[in-house]
């Protein structure tokens, strides 16, 4: 008797009650767990129509009145549209040169053999272990020697780096699980090592390069200290220094700022959910192994 036949005879041995109690009680954990995290959203979207007085006094309650000028006031107010066009550019930038940059690289260690190949992949991808926070002297120092200090060059270049090791981490592990056989067809039809990269890898890799360009760019849209370290301009500010303006040193603006935070909010969740089959591919990619 195999172990797929006992675990099954043992599964139909099993009360039908505690069957029940335990499909329960996992329902239960899922919702309570999908409650916290939407809880959080869900009171600041209903906040950010309300008027300041409310959410001080009834932060809990529908508002009387739904203020939609609160959206209107956020983008005149603050300039949120140019911090906006000024992260877009950013972000999209950025991982265009992070993708561009760890792909080739992951190329390299995932399909050639070559010495301290491992060593190499293993020094990469020893970045993500490191806090982001004790690269801030380094990276000032880099850019104000550069003489690119407070320009969106500068944020660009420090995101495309920052990404690096988990995008290489992510690109290399999906190139690792393409087969070998289709690089050697198309060696022995004449590709050269530049073909293979571009048009035989780079295709198949298009899962593991949308993870790994979608965590980058939600990283680049969200950062929000090296933004503050980097420049000091609002020509070359992004969107997530916007939120500082809705604060002054005798008054908060709530109901401006919560309408702030969730428009910052749409870009990085459209994002998700548009490229979500390809996430969730790309992740897996290489979990598996016949």
């Amino acid at each position: 008797m195999d172990t797929n036949t006992v675990i099954k005879d043992s599964l139909n041995e099993t009360p039908f009650a505690i069957v029940v109690v335990a499909n329960l009680l996992k329902w239960v954990l899922l919702i309570g767990y999908l409650s916290i995290a939407l809880f959080p959203m869900l009171w600041l979207g209903v906040s950010s129509f309300k008027t300041n007085f409310e959410i001080e006094t009834s932060p809990f309650a529908l508002p009387a009145v739904w203020q939609f000028q609160n959206y209107v006031s956020a983008i005149s107010v603050s300039g949120l549209h140019q911090f906006f066009f000024n992260s877009i550019i950013v972000a999209a930038i950025a991982t265009s040169f992070n993708l561009l940059v760890t792909s080739m690289g992951s190329f390299v260690i995932a399909r050639e053999k070559f010495a301290m190949r491992k060593t190499l992949f293993t020094i990469i991808t020893a970045g993500v272990l490191i806090p982001i926070v004790s690269f801030m002297v380094p990276y000032y120092t880099l850019i104000t020697r550069l003489g690119i200090y407070d320009t969106l060059l500068a944020l660009i270049i420090t995101y495309a780096a920052i990404n690096i090791p988990i995008s290489t981490f992510l690109i290399s592990s999906f190139m690792t699980s393409i087969p070998k056989e289709l690089e050697d067809s198309a060696e022995i039809d004449g590709c050269s090592f530049v073909q293979r990269y571009w048009n035989i890898i780079m295709p198949l890799s298009r899962p593991g390069l949308v993870t790994a360009g979608t965590f980058s760019f939600i990283y680049c849209w969200n950062e929000f200290i090296y933004a503050l370290l980097l420049t000091s301009s609002r020509s070359a500010r992004t969107v997530q220094l916007a939120i500082r303006f809705f604060t002054s040193q005798f008054r908060t603006d709530y109901a401006g700022m919560f309408a702030a935070i969730v428009l910052t909010m749409i870009p990085t969740i459209a994002v998700y959910i548009f490229f979500h089959d390809k996430i969730i591919s790309g992740l897996t990619a290489g979990a598996v192994k016949g």
